[in-house]
Parts: C-alpha cells; sequence; structure tokens
C-alpha cells in the first residue's frame, strides 16, 4: 500500500523543478498571475534571501510539488493515503481535489502572509532539540516562567522542534541540554509557528478560508493535528486552522499510515527531508523520494515494476 507525502518550508532551494520548465509551464504562470511575480524565475534564479521569505516560499513549495505530482500522476500509481508537513498539507489537498490549483496558490500566499505578520521580527523563534524524548521537553517547556515556549514538530524519534518567544526558546534550549540533549539547533526563522503566538492570526485564516469551495478529499488526508484521515470539507478546514497553531505530529502521522497497510512511502517536492523522518520513524518500509523528473521516471519504473 503506498502514500504520498509532501515537503513543507524549508526544503526549497534555488533551482528546484528548474527541469519542470516545459511541462509545468502552464501552472508556474497561473501561479505568477495570481501572485504578481514571476514564480519560475523565482524558483529557478533565486534569489534565496526573496524565496525564503514565507509568503513566497509557501506558494512556490506548493507549486513545485504539485507539478511534480501531476506528472506522477500520469504513471496511474495512486496512493491509499496522502499527507503532507505543515504547508505540504495544502498539497496533499490538491492531491485529494478539495480544491483548484489557483485557490491553493491564494491559500497558501495568504497563509505566509499572515505567519509572517503574526509577531514583530526578533520576537519569535524555533530550535531543533535532538535526543530527548516528547515527555521531557514537555516538562521542559512548561517550567519556564514569564516566557511562552511550546513543541511544535514532534519530527521523529528524538527530534522534536520547539517554539515560541524567542527568550523562551533559548531558556528551554539550555535546560534542554543540561537535561541530556545531545544537540540544540536554533532554526534560521523569525517565525514561531504551530504554537499559540499564532492563535490570532488562524482565527483570521479561517474566515479567509470560508470564501473557498472545499470539496470532500478523493483521498483520506493524514491531519497533523490530530494523526488521523480525514476527508469531509469541514474537518479538513478546521485541521488547517488548527495546524497553525498546534504541533505537527509527523512521527504519528507515519505510524498511522503504516498501520492501516501502508508499506510505501514517495515524498513528492523539493528536498528529502520527510524521506530521512520517514527512515527513522521504521526503516523497514520502502522510500522513496522525486524531486525532478529524472527521479520521476526512475521511481515510476521501480514501483510499476
Amino acid at each position: 500500500m503506498i502514500a504520498f507525502v509532501f515537503p513543507g518550508q524549508g526544503s526549497q532551494y534555488v533551482g528546484m523543478a528548474k527541469d519542470l520548465s516545459v511541462c509545468a509551464k502552464d501552472l508556474f504562470e497561473t501561479a505568477s498571475e495570481i501572485l504578481g511575480f514571476d514564480l519560475a524565475k523565482l524558483c529557478f534564479e533565486g534569489p534565496q534571501t526573496e524565496l525564503n521569505k514565507t509568503e513566497n516560499t509557501q506558494p512556490a513549495i506548493l507549486t513545485v510539488s504539485y507539478a511534480l505530482l501531476r506528472e506522477f500522476s500520469v504513471s496511474g500509481i495512486s496512493p491509499a493515503y496522502v499527507a503532507g508537513h505543515s504547508l505540504g498539507e495544502y498539497t496533499a489537498a490538491l492531491c485529494g481535489e478539495v480544491f483548484s490549483f489557483s485557490d491553493a496558490i491564494r491559500i497558501t500566499r495568504k497563509r505566509g502572509q499572515l505567519m509572517q505578520s503574526a509577531q514583530p521580527e526578533g520576537k519569535g523563534a524555533m530550535a531543533a532539540v535532538l535526543g530527548l524524548d516528547e515527555e521531557t521537553l514537555k516538562q521542559i517547556c512548561e517550567s519556564i516562567k514569564n516566557f511562552y515556549v511550546d513543541l511544535a514538530n514532534l519530527n521523529c524519534p528524538g527530534q522534536i522542534v520547539i517554539s515560541g518567544e524567542a527568550e523562551g526558546v533559548r531558556k528551554a534550549s539550555e535546560l534542554a541540554k543540561q537535561k541530556g540533549a545531545k544537540k540544540v539547533v536554533p532554526l534560521q526563522v523569525s517565525i514561531p509557528s504551530h504554537c499559540m503566538l499564532m492563535k490570532e492570526v488562524a482565527q483570521e485564516f479561517g474566515q479567509f478560508l470560508r470564501s473557498f469551495n472545499f470539496n470532500d478529499s478523493k483521498i483520506p488526508i493524514v491531519s497533523n493535528v490530530d494523526a488521523v484521515e480525514v476527508k469531509e470539507a469541514e474537518a479538513i478546514l478546521n485541521a488547517f486552522v488548527r495546524q497553525l497553531y498546534s504541533p505537527v505530529r509527523w512521527q504519528d502521522c507515519v505510524k498511522y499510515m503504516i498501520s492501516k497497510g501502508v508499506n510505501t512511502f514517495i515524498e513528492i517536492g523539493p528536498g528529502k527531508v520527510l524521506s530521512g523522518l520517514i527512515r527513522r520513524i521504521d526503516s523497514s518500509v520502502k522510500i522513496y523520494n522525486i524531486e525532478n523528473l529524472e527521479d520521476l521516471n526512475n521511481v515510476k519504473k521501480e514501483v510499476s515494476g
């Protein structure tokens, strides 16, 4: 049984999808028209600083992932489940035909803008903590007084991201090292994603989402928020809103799909982040990665054969 998974923010790089420029020309043109700038040029040529701006990154990764998905879908290989890491959940919804590609561009652009505006520059921070379990890290976050910090991404065994006010993240990071964390890596972001500092913009985002037509998904989407499958339009919309201020339970999402019989994961989109995480969650499953046309043709042969 196969699952398609889609990467989130942080997987972008200049030059991604360059070999898709001809076959995905229509998608890049549609996205560029909506965004008001040449998205293909930004993806293929950069500069990286512009590509890294959240409001640009989100529609860029979505377009590249969807372009690869569309090309791969021609092979007739279809998933039993889909899932995405944070932003990747929107590509998963596109795979399930929950909304149109143009609506997905508008939604991810707005999502990026709202996330960027949620906190003043420098107030929020995130850090990856390696080598501590969820319970220990949760207790550390709760012990920090006067500054807010919480768990944001439960990625795989021994890798949890914390998010919150910059000082709260700094204090929790220090305490995590004292409690035996192998390493703490501050993330190069100014946005404290997937924590309660996003609650206010999440409400505005929910109102924005209601201006679009959502369909029930044709494929079960395993939601980041609860790590269970959702198909109904209303449940998907609600999960998108909650996802902004709730932790991404990626490890639980992968375990859920495996418990349902998934033994093959195909990561579709830039980078190989999810493939690495899945390997650490369960090394017995088959994992493929598609981030260019060469990968796409190789995986077609492997999976079909």
